[in-house]
């Protein structure tokens, strides 16, 4: 088996070079084969994979050692394939990694531990998984519009500036944000269903007055925040928090409940909550949306969305 280290050089703050020390050393002493890839410009984990993909199939691993952005990259090269894909969290955020390894707090050791990479016992099972396809590109974790776009955006420019600050970027850049009034607006079409009964219907609304919407394959998302906390990664479903237009102090009050993953119909009365199929995000006058999907923004006017049922198959840690 072939296992192909993604390496994205500038993510996260961790000692990159004494963990793969440590793990290259385990491979010495197996039959399995260590690739180390780094990356140097945007779409290189994406061609990375796809040609490992394509060459090796089944016969191979990708091993994303970054963070969400690396791994958006990876799964758009893997989907449709035979390749698994195992995540190191070595980013700022890790929020897919929060998900699929069940805790907000992050042990990339204890994580390459339970994999068996430093002691070359390499174990995991395989999970087919879900993505998000909208306009063509695939997103594995949170596509969203509005406020948190753009303390997403303000938050990468604080991380630039002030490096030290790691994931907290975010919950700073909440600050600025919210300083603006909360009323955007956006069009929609979504194709839901009802768990319950299986029942499937269709919401419409054109020029909605929202403050955001989350649409969500995994739970996670801008370092610390949960808009899906029961979302599952292969039930076909996307999870949707859209929450309306809202004040000052409105919003200074949504903002611990939505870090707890405490923000929905039942405990507030400005969220709306679907379980969808797929559907479409637009903006009326063909402007711009306010849109990112695993936090890399994007300028579309228009992104029509649908959910991938079991695309992408991911390394699991054994039980």
């Amino acid at each position: 088996m072939k296992y192909v280290f993604i390496v994205n050089p500038v993510a996260g703050n961790d000692d990159k070079k004494k963990l793969f020390y440590r793990i290259k050393s385990a491979f010495r002493q197996i039959d399995d084969e260590l690739i180390i890839e780094e990356t140097h410009k945007p779409g290189e984990a994406k061609t990375i994979s796809a040609d490992y993909a394509a060459k090796y199939g089944k016969d191979c691993v990708v091993v994303s050692c970054g963070g969400d952005g690396t791994i958006h990259e990876i799964v758009n090269g893997l989907a449709g394939t035979d390749t698994p894909m195992m995540v190191l969290p070595l980013g700022m955020g890790n929020d897919f990694a929060k998900k699929i390894y069940d805790t907000k707090k992050i042990n990339v050791e204890n994580v390459i531990k339970s994999f068996g990479l430093y002691s070359g016992k390499i174990k995991y099972d395989i999970m087919p998984i879900d993505v998000i396809d909208y306009n063509g590109e695939k997103g594995i974790n949170v596509m969203s519009f509005g406020l948190d776009t753009l303390v997403e955006t303000m938050g990468r420019k604080i991380a630039a500036k002030v490096p030290f600050l790691g994931h907290n970027a975010y919950k700073v850049a909440v600050v600025p944000v919210l300083a603006k009034p909360l009323h955007y607006t956006i069009s929609y079409r979504l194709d839901c269903v009802d768990k319950e009964t299986g029942r499937e219907f269709t919401v419409e609304q054109s020029n909605k007055d929202y403050a955001l919407m989350a649409i969500c394959n995994a739970s996670w998302y801008g370092g610390s925040f949960c808009p899906a906390p029961n979302s599952v990664l292969d039930d076909g479903l996307l999870d949707v928090c859209l929450v309306d237009g809202v004040s000052f102090s409105k919003a200074m009050g949504l903002v611990p409940k939505y870090s707890k993953g405490t923000v929905n119909a039942q405990t507030c009365d400005v969220c709306t909550n679907y379980y969808i199929k797929s559907g479409k995000v637009f903006m009326e006058d063909g402007s711009p949306l306010i849109g990112n999907c695993d936090g890399e923004n994007f300028h579309y006017s228009e992104v029509e969305f649908k959910v991938e049922p079991k695309a992408v198959k991911l390394c699991v840690i054994k039980n």
